[in-house]
């Protein structure tokens, strides 16, 4: 499968690329700093990807690395198109920045473990469902806003039937179908969408029964990320109502790849 474009992606890749030619020369970030003329933070901020780097920045970068002519090449590339605008900054006024954060992200990953304890996963989400939602959340909402969340929901939504299409494995905990989220309608047709998606070949999806008792991830919900690039770890994501977490530790990536291989291995068949 192409990797998809995705700025947010390739400005981890650089940050990434960056701070391994740092550790190649044995430099810390203090001493990069003093070298060029910034301060610590910065250059932490650019191999953290939290902020991004100018041309002329990267420039002086490369020299002090002393990179050859392919590779600095290749990183001014991929800083060009780090600093595109994702197709989600649209819908800046809809979308949180820090779940912006991980939709650019995720637009850019391979495939996606998702565990839900809750709730259908947004990308499977029908409009009735998320509607009734939205306004349990937040009860005083506006039909525009909620039109307008509507309309990010199903540009993200475009990305599961695409021909470059995200492999997603999805576990639902039976709760997430017994909650009568919006009435027996909406769930009825929230049930429908489950099954057409079900059937995308790019999608696995399996429900964990309450008959199972007690499991690995009971009380915490996620998604692990991974991405086409060899160079590119994975990453789990985790939110809550007004945040989110990143985990990229080796330690805990192998942590949840264990958990998913047990909620897959408990859950009921595809």
């Amino acid at each position: 499968m192409a990797p998809r474009s995705s700025p947010t992606a390739r400005r981890r890749r650089l940050s990434s690329a960056l701070r391994q030619l740092r550790e190649a020369h044995g430099m810390s970030c203090a001493e990069v700093g003093r070298a060029v003329g910034w301060s610590e933070s910065k250059v932490s901020r650019i191999e953290t990807g939290r902020t991004g780097i100018r041309a002329d920045d990267l420039e002086r970068l490369l020299d002090l690395y002393e990179v050859d002519e392919e590779t600095r090449t290749a990183l001014l590339v991929l800083r060009r198109q780090a600093s595109h605008r994702g197709w989600w900054t649209t819908y800046g006024d809809a979308l949180p920045s820090w779940f912006q954060g991980y939709i650019g992200l995720r637009d850019g990953a391979r495939s996606a473990m998702i565990y839900q304890a809750q709730l259908v996963p947004g990308l499977m989400q029908a409009d009735d469902y998320a509607t009734a939602l939205m306004r349990a959340h937040q009860p005083s909402i506006a039909q525009d806003e909620i039109e307008r969340q509507l309309s990010a929901r199903t540009a993200r939504q475009a990305l599961l039937p695409s021909a470059d299409a995200l492999e997603v494995w999805t576990v639902l905990d039976e709760a997430v179908l017994r909650r009568l989220v919006g009435g027996a309608t909406t769930m009825a047709r929230q049930l429908h969408r489950l099954g057409d998606i079900g059937s995308l070949p790019n999608v696995t999806l399996q429900v964990l029964p309450f008959d199972h008792g007690a499991h690995a991830s009971m009380g915490t919900s996620f998604i692990h990320l991974r991405f086409p690039e060899p160079g590119d770890g994975d990453i789990v994501y985790i939110e809550d109502l007004t945040s989110s977490q990143y985990l990229e530790e080796s330690a805990d990536i192998e942590r949840y790849t264990l958990v998913a291989d047990h909620l897959r291995a408990s859950a009921l068949p595809p």
